[in-house]
């Protein structure tokens, strides 16, 4: 295998719910307190995870967390037995429960911030799990994202683990939603962009007005330090305030990037065209070449309708013949105006884009959730991949065995009340037992100890 980049996708956890626990993520809100499936979730999941696979895609799976954490909910006064803490806890304090129950991790862009090691001084990948600490319900995951990322990537000659970034509003990380890289191919030095949405001494009139900036320039900075990026390849810039209060409450709601390729709103960055320049400069600088640019313009397509249709949250994925083909919400088919931006995309020589594809992930998209956050993009080289856990590693053979798994014990049906029912507990802990059984994980939970 040569270097290639690795799409570990979440899998969807048992208690998916819609609890409307985001701020600022307008999917999340519109959809607040509706019954869920987290059956079709999951499988939508790796319906699309096997997509990618078909491609000739190198594709992994990260299990989800235990929930509910009922430990949490102990630590905050709630005893007795699991059935008497679940029930105190929907009775004394709905909204807590259904942060405890969440099925966040699944949204693995959030999970950690990785630079690939043709980037990193000591050539290692360098990998920092986000704090997340934004939203109580995602503060709960650092700890256990942290295991399991030591137990899929365990060789610490290919791979250096760091802790999440303290605990404080100053740095404040939201991991791989934030970042972005450009690179001529996966196995050369690339240009890390680093997108904040507020720094600790920001002027009241940066700051966005509706929704709050989670990411913020300390921790990204912060970040850069700690995973040995030379100056010449880590770029910060700033996330439009305009485009947080428009919902883009991540920067890829509003940008991805792929290779050599940056695909963006108009309004995406504060100060565009200066941070177009920054960024053809700096890339320049490091390759000898200008990055291929594709900006989507307000006239053409309406950020409100951008981060409905989630069109920037998209995969851009190469194939082994070498063309690149996007992964597109089905909700951008869906939409007149967006399927023209992708067909003009298409249809332009001067990118190197040459097809699209749709997938349907609507029971996380109702969360805001697109293709893009399901996944946390690794470049490995083959020693590195060699050296990762081979057990998550996507087949056809796993994508069957995981089928089975959902449908065995996943429920099709979920409701905010359905949370405090001590049998979901159960059910959710036996699927992640047989789960770690099936990928080799051992006992990784606490409830298995």
């Amino acid at each position: 295998m040569p270097t290639r980049e690795v799409n570990y996708d979440g899998i969807v956890g048992p208690t998916h719910h819609y609890g409307g626990l985001a701020p600022g993520n307008l999917a999340s809100q519109r959809h607040a307190h509706q019954t869920s499936n987290p059956r079709d979730a999951a499988l939508e999941g790796l319906a699309k995870m096997k997509r990618v696979h078909d491609l000739g895609i190198p594709q992994a799976v990260l299990p989800p967390h235990d929930r509910p954490a009922i430990h949490i909910l102990r630590s905050l006064g709630f005893l007795g037995d699991d059935a008497a803490v679940l029930a105190k806890a929907r009775r004394e304090d709905p909204t807590l429960l259904a942060a405890t129950a969440s099925a966040s991790p699944m949204w693995a862009a959030n999970a950690a911030t990785i630079s690939p090691s043709a980037d990193t001084a000591d050539r290692r990948i360098h990998i920092t799990p986000a704090n997340l600490l934004h939203a109580f319900h995602r503060s709960l995951e650092p700890d256990t994202t942290a295991t399991l990322l030591r137990k899929l990537l365990p060789d610490e000659s290919h791979f250096a683990h760091h802790p999440p970034l303290p605990p404080h509003a100053r740095y404040a990380d939201e991991g791989a939603a934030n970042h972005m890289r450009l690179a001529p191919a996966h196995d050369q030095p690339g240009l890390e962009l680093f997108v904040f949405g507020r720094a600790c001494d920001d002027p009241i009139e940066r700051q966005p007005r509706r929704h709050p900036a989670r990411q913020s320039q300390q921790a990204s900075q912060a970040i850069a330090r700690r995973h040995q990026l030379a100056p010449n390849r880590a770029l910060l810039l700033r996330q439009n305030p305009d485009a947080i209060d428009a919902g883009a409450f991540h920067n890829d709601v509003v940008a991805v990037s792929h290779e050599n390729v940056l695909l963006h709103h108009e309004r995406a960055f504060a100060e565009t065209a200066l941070v177009s320049e920054r960024i053809r400069d700096a890339y320049r600088d490091l390759t000898g070449n200008a990055p291929v640019r594709i900006e989507i313009l307000q006239d053409e397509l309406p950020l409100a309708a951008a981060v409905d249709s989630y069109l920037f949250n998209s995969q851009l994925l190469t194939r082994p013949d070498g063309s690149i083909v996007l992964l597109a919400p089905i909700e951008c088919h869906e939409g007149n105006r967006v399927r023209a931006c992708i067909d003009r995309i298409i249809a332009d020589a001067a990118n190197p884009i040459a097809a699209v594809q749709y997938a349907n992930v609507r029971q996380s998209m109702h969360n805001g959730g697109g293709p893009a956050c399901l996944r946390l993009r690794i470049v490995m080289t083959e020693a590195e991949y060699a050296a990762a856990h081979p057990h998550v590693m996507f087949t056809a053979s796993l994508y069957e065995q995981l089928t089975t798994w959902v449908e065995h014990h996943y429920r099709d049906h979920l409701t905010a009340d359905d949370l405090a029912d001590p049998a979901l507990l159960r059910e959710s802990r036996d699927a992640l037992d047989a789960l770690t059984r099936l990928l080799h994980l051992g006992n990784i939970y606490p409830f298995q100890q």
